[in-house]
């Protein structure tokens, strides 16, 4: 036996058998934190997958087919005009309005297809970041300045990052180029707004489903979307039951039968939204994975992205809780000792709140109410403002799969612009206010 080849599986063993051997059952802090953990993931599984991530993987997917490498290339590519990539790119988030996961399907498949790294990652961190809602929020509950302040290091960032990470593998970039320049023109099946109302659909389904309900319980316009919002969902996806049979040659009969079983739901829980969503979600599933065509093509690459990003995002989640806690909550990590990190304007102290926010996973609009316990219990405004720009647009479970999608360098470099960004940006804001 050659054990020089064996030295590695015998170290894993050995690392996971000791792990096991020594696990600290029974510590209070740790039964606890593993609860966390456990109800973190629940929470995370019951709320964002279906509504969330599903409605993603569907548009991720739909990227990789109905979208062509060359228009991708055209606007987004490392040679596209640089105002309109990240002009576009930046301000993305104020239509998703989603969490840190849910913009990776979307990230992930725009990459693959040949958009330039820099406005991937413009897109990447905007679409977290730059909710309209959350910078709202921000200023009624913690200061117009602070709001204003995040609005504008949000949109700056997008811009910056995704731009220094351009510059940093410029080369690479530029052989993308070349790589893809003899990609034959595709032919083109339907009319270009055929296809951008599909997209529209597919995205007004995920906006709305999510809808946030409003701090304030007002007649606002804003609460009266949150009221209605599965009313509008379920316009959306009778629009896109019909333009999925007339434009893209799905079978009436099944689409028929899969929209009677949502219609049924509905009559049958009416007071249980999540249940036709849920039964028009299998249905869709259903139809197009046997669908012989580009509908079947659009479910199997869909497919493709859950099975590489659902694992590490769950698995992510599970170790943020076990480390961090739910808000609210400790984990192995007292939450003494963050509070006691992130008082005052130091660098330190923005650094370490920025390294928080970026590690920790925080569900859309989550972030307000707790960086206001933070600032209750001593946090400074400048590690406040550090926090609420790297804490939405990165997570430990994001991590993971931006680190599968452009591999372990590109990620540390984007992750530490982000932290280095948000500190000095906390730095200067709390040395003003």
């Amino acid at each position: 036996m050659e054990w020089k080849n064996e030295l590695k599986p015998l170290f894993w063993l050995t690392a996971v058998f000791l792990l096991c051997f020594y696990l600290p059952v029974g510590i209070p802090r740790f039964d606890n934190a593993l609860k966390e953990a456990l109800e973190l993931t629940k929470w995370y599984a019951q709320e964002h997958v279906l509504l969330c991530l599903v409605p993603a993987f569907f548009i991720a997917g739909a990227i990789g087919v109905f979208v062509s490498q060359q228009s991708v290339m055209k606007y987004l590519g490392p040679k596209a005009n640089k105002f309109l990539a990240y002009g576009v790119a930046s301000v993305s988030g104020t239509i998703l309005a989603v969490c840190s996961c849910t913009i990776l399907p979307l990230f992930v498949g725009i990459y693959k297809m040949g958009a330039g790294l820099g406005p991937a990652i413009a897109f990447l961190y905007s679409g977290p970041a730059i909710s309209v809602l959350s910078i709202i929020i921000t200023a009624r509950i913690l200061g117009l300045e602070i709001g204003i302040a995040r609005a504008v290091g949000a949109i700056s960032f997008s811009v910056v990052i995704g731009a220094i990470m351009h510059f940093i593998y410029r080369k690479e970039e530029n052989d993308k180029v070349i790589a893809m320049a003899d990609i034959p023109e595709p032919e083109v099946a339907r009319p270009l707004w055929h296809t951008a109302f599909y997209f529209f659909l597919m995205v007004g389904i995920l906006v709305f489903a999510n809808w946030a309900k409003p701090a304030n319980e007002t007649s606002g316009a804003w609460h009266s979307i949150y009221y209605y919002k599965w009313t509008i969902t379920a316009v959306f996806s009778a629009l896109f039951a019909v333009i999925l049979v007339v434009w893209f040659k799905l079978s009436a009969a099944k689409t028929a039968l899969a929209s009677a079983a949502v219609a049924a739901a509905w009559a049958g829980f009416p007071h249980e939204p999540m249940v036709p969503f849920v039964v028009g979600t299998i249905g869709l599933s259903i139809i197009t994975s046997f669908d012989k065509g580009e509908c079947g093509e659009w479910f199997k690459t869909s497919w493709d992205f859950a099975k590489q990003i659902m694992p590490l995002l769950l698995g992510g989640v599970f170790v943020s809780g076990l480390l961090l806690g739910r808000p609210g909550n400790e984990g192995l990590i007292p939450n003494i000792w963050i509070s006691s990190a992130v008082g005052g304007n130091s660098l330190f102290a923005n650094f370490i709140s920025s390294i928080i926010g970026a590690f920790m996973y925080f569900a859309t609009l989550t972030e307000v109410p707790i960086v206001q316990g933070l600032i209750g219990s001593g946090m400074g405004k400048g590690p406040a403002l550090a926090l609420l720009l790297a804490g939405p647009a990165l997570s430990l479970p994001s991590m993971l799969v931006i680190k599968s999608a452009i591999g372990t360098e590109k990620t540390a470099v984007y992750v530490s612009l982000v932290a280095v960004m948000a500190t000095i940006t906390g730095l200067f804001y709390g040395a003003i206010y």
